[in-house]
C-alpha cells in the first residue's frame, strides 16, 4: 500500500557517512569494528540488529545479500555475527540514540523520530544516495510485479537516484468469502489508502508514497475484493 526505504541509522556527531556496498556488508559482518575505518573520528563501532523477527530484518538482509559477501542468510531473524539486538524499529532507533558510536538498520520514519543521522549508500549503479520519497520510488517503480498477487521485490535495484534498500508493504485482502456488504467496506478502505490524499502523508510518517504503475495496479487490484459476491 505504501514503499519503503531501510536506512543504514548511526550515532556518531561530526561524521558523514558515506558506504560502499561491501563496507555496509562488512560492518555488519563485523569486519568493519572502528569508525576510522570507514573515514570518521576513532572510536568503537556498535552493530545494534532486530532482537525479534521482522520483515525490516528481512529486507535489509536480503539487500546485504544482494551485495555480496552476506555470509548468516536471508530471513526475518537470523544470527548476527556482531552486535547488540534491540526490539523492533523503536528499540534499535532508541538504542542508537542512546550509544554514541552506534550503528544499525531502522525504517526511515524513525530516524526522523528519534533524530538520527542516515548514511549515503553506494546503490547498484555506483552512485551514492540517501533514503527519501524520490529515491525509493526511483527504486520501486523498476520491481516486477506479478501479474496475479502483485507480490515483488528488488534487493539491489537498478537507477541511478535507487536507494539500494527499498521495499513495498502489502495488504492481503480475499476475493470472496465475505459477509453481506463486507467486500464494499473493503474495497472503500483500500481504495482511501490508494487515494492520493491519504499516498500525500506518507513521506511524512517516513514511507514512500506509490506512484506510476504500481499505484494504478494497485487500484485495479482493489477491484477484485468481494468479485463475484451476491
Amino acid at each position: 500500500m505504501v514503499g519503503g526505504t531501510i536506512a543504514v541509522a548511526y550515532n556518531k556527531p561530526g561524521c558523514k557517512l558515506k558506504l560502499t556496498q561491501k563496507q555496509t556488508v562488512d560492518i555488519f559482518m563485523g569486519s568493519i569494528n572502528d569508525w576510522k575505518q570507514v573515514g570518521c573520528a576513532a572510536g568503537r563501532m556498535t552493530v545494534v540488529h532486530r532482537s525479534d523477527g521482522s520483515g525490516t530484518t528481512y529486507a535489509f538482509t536480503n539487500s546485504l545479500d544482494a551485495f555480496g559477501g552476506w555470509k548468516p542468510g536471508v530471513a526475518k531473524s537470523v544470527n548476527w555475527p556482531v552486535g547488540v539486538g534491540a526490539k523492533g524499529n523503536e528499540g534499535v532507533a532508541g538504542t542508537i540514540q542512546n550509544n554514541p558510536g552506534a550503528i544499525g538498520y531502522v525504517n526511515t520514519g524513525f530516524v526522523r523520530a528519534n533524530k538520527l543521522q542516515a548514511a549515503v549508500l553506494q546503490n547498484k549503479a555506483g552512485k551514492f544516495v540517501g533514503p527519501s520519497a524520490v529515491t525509493g520510488a526511483a527504486a520501486l517503480n523498476g520491481i516486477k510485479l506479478d501479474p496475479v498477487t502483485l507480490a515483488g521485490e528488488d534487493p539491489n535495484p537498478a537507477g541511478a537516484r535507487a536507494y539500494p534498500i527499498s521495499t513495498l508493504t502489502w495488504i492481503l485482502a480475499y476475493k470472496s468469502g465475505y459477509a453481506p456488504g463486507k467486500a464494499e467496506a473493503v474495497r472503500e478502505a483500500l481504495n482511501y489508502a490508494l487515494s492520493g490524499k491519504a499516498q500525500s502523508i506518507a513521506d511524512d510518517l517516513g514511507y514512500v508514497p506509490l506512484a506510476g504503475s504500481i499505484l494504478n495496479r494497485s487500484r485495479l487490484k482493489v477491484q477484485q475484493v468481494g468479485l463475484g459476491e451476491k
